[in-house]
């Protein structure tokens, strides 16, 4: 056992280089295989925890930490430093009381192969392992919980209501979808393939679908699918959809802003024109950070994972193998490249 505790590894990271202007590149980030890390907690942190990263989450707000940014609710990358975020791991040694060897979590790691967390009172621990743990980075992880709190908590649907989701099928929107028809919604997705179209319509029982890079006004396009407006628009991506969707509000709508992937790797991000709707049509249009509701965590769980055992929500992940494939899959989110959750495979335990 001491022998184990004292082993020595090489630990295989990804490096920030330096801050991004404009789109990222592959190029940005670099594979760096660091001196040997001993497999053991170091002297002076002992509330820490080390861990064995098996998957990471790529997300699309991770665009933002890679710009220096003042005053935001997460912080930026650090340049030559790993980057950080979203994943599942598995616990080697623990100093901390809420967590032993042996135990997986999911929380924010460092994308590397091996990782100190100092602070692991944001970790969750992971209860249920009979559904795929790679799952804790999305279904059962950060967007899941976002899915869950935005269309539920902010935006209360109600039975009959008319739903639209922009980047329908990414790892919150296609939850969102499959939740509104659970409420009894009619709901209709955009995505930028045919492909993804088609798993709206036929996977996730989405009413209807469309791609929106085929239509040449998006105003028409939205007054095709709801003739008699909009009650309920999850907003993942902004720009030039957010203001078509403003002119095709119904009567007390509701907008749950959870992302806008269209304006992350502009300089100058677009304006918004018509946000007089909100008032002629008492729109409430509300941002937010899912992690200010993680205490409604133990609450989702007791709803979804019923759901998933039953088959009545599905779920697909798109799945990379490698840590080396990391920075190409976090990259690919911004052009689409992804079909579902994009999930990185550091090691399968």
């Amino acid at each position: 056992m001491e022998q184990e505790q004292q082993q020595v590894m090489s630990n295989k990271q990804i490096i920030l280089k330096d801050y991004v202007v404009g789109f990222p590149k592959e190029s940005d980030m670099l594979l760096k295989t660091s001196e040997t890390i001993n497999l053991k907690l170091p002297q002076g942190c002992s509330n820490g925890v080390l861990v064995k990263n098996l998957y990471l989450s790529c997300d699309p707000y991770m665009r933002m930490r890679m710009t220096k940014t003042e005053g935001s609710y997460v912080d930026s990358f650090t340049p030559g430093s790993p980057i950080t975020g979203y994943g599942v791991a598995k616990v080697l040694e623990s100093g901390h009381a809420n967590f032993k060897k042996g135990d997986l979590i999911w929380g924010f790691t460092g994308w590397e192969e091996y990782s100190i967390i100092n602070a692991p009172e944001g970790l969750f621990k992971i209860e249920h392992t009979d559904v795929p743990l790679s799952y804790y980075t999305g279904i059962l992880g950060m967007p899941g919980m976002t899915a869950y709190i935005g269309f539920y908590d902010i935006c209360a649907p109600k039975k009959g209501e008319y739903v639209f989701v922009s980047a329908a099928s990414g790892a919150v929107g296609q939850l969102v979808g499959q939740f509104a028809k659970l409420s009894g919604c009619y709901v209709v997705g955009s995505a930028g393939t045919k492909e993804k179209v088609d798993l709206l319509k036929n996977k996730f029982g989405f009413d209807e679908a469309f791609n929106y890079k085929e239509e040449q006004d998006l105003d028409a396009a939205l007054k095709r699918y709801f003739p008699e407006g909009i009650d309920i628009y999850f907003e993942n991506v902004g720009g030039k959809m957010l203001d078509a969707v403003l002119l095709n509000m119904r009567l007390n709508g509701r907008i749950s802003v959870c992302g806008m992937i269209s304006q992350y790797n502009l300089e100058q991000r677009e304006g918004v024109r018509n946000l007089l709707t909100l008032i002629t049509k008492r729109v409430r249009m509300q941002g937010f950070i899912v992690s200010d509701h993680y205490h409604k965590y133990p609450k989702y769980l007791e709803m979804i994972i019923p759901l998933i055992k039953q088959g009545t929500i599905n779920y697909i992940e798109d799945i990379v193998e490698g840590l080396e494939n990391a920075p190409a899959a976090l990259i690919g989110l911004f052009s689409g490249n992804n079909v579902g959750k994009q999930v990185v495979v550091v090691a399968r335990e």
